[in-house]
């Protein structure tokens, strides 16, 4: 797969875990501290999609390499609100797989957008 054909699949996959993510945080009845910590996934984990498309038509090298350095800053504060939510919220059976999912997502975005981030400062 060349460099084009990689980041338009990325680009997808993370417009598609965005909407999962909504979807998601759309199924529960939250408190006001879960609705805190939702709203927070809710921002960091769109983020990740929406950097990444404007990483991708950066102005230089440079500019390039700082907008997906954010890109990556938002996939670590995404899997840290999910962590909090692991340990403070009640999920049903399928919720739970699907917090599985989005669990093991944001890891993975996290490591290709940190090896992106590497590569790109070399």
């Amino acid at each position: 797969m060349n460099n084009k054909d990689f980041k338009k699949v990325l680009e997808i996959r993370t417009k598609e875990y965005a909407i999962k993510v909504i979807l998601f945080l759309k199924s529960f009845q939250c408190s006001m501290v879960d609705g805190i910590i939702s709203k927070q996934v809710l921002r960091s984990a769109t983020s990740i999609g929406a950097n990444y498309r404007e990483a991708n038509r950066a102005e230089s090298k440079n500019d390039f390499t700082h907008k997906v350095g954010i890109v990556e800053k938002e996939a670590a504060e995404t899997l840290y609100w999910i962590e909090i939510m692991e340990f403070t919220w009640k999920f049903t059976q399928k919720q739970h797989g699907e917090f599985i999912w989005l669990k093991n997502e944001t890891s993975e975005l996290l490591a290709i957008f940190s090896s992106i981030s590497r590569k790109s400062k070399l």
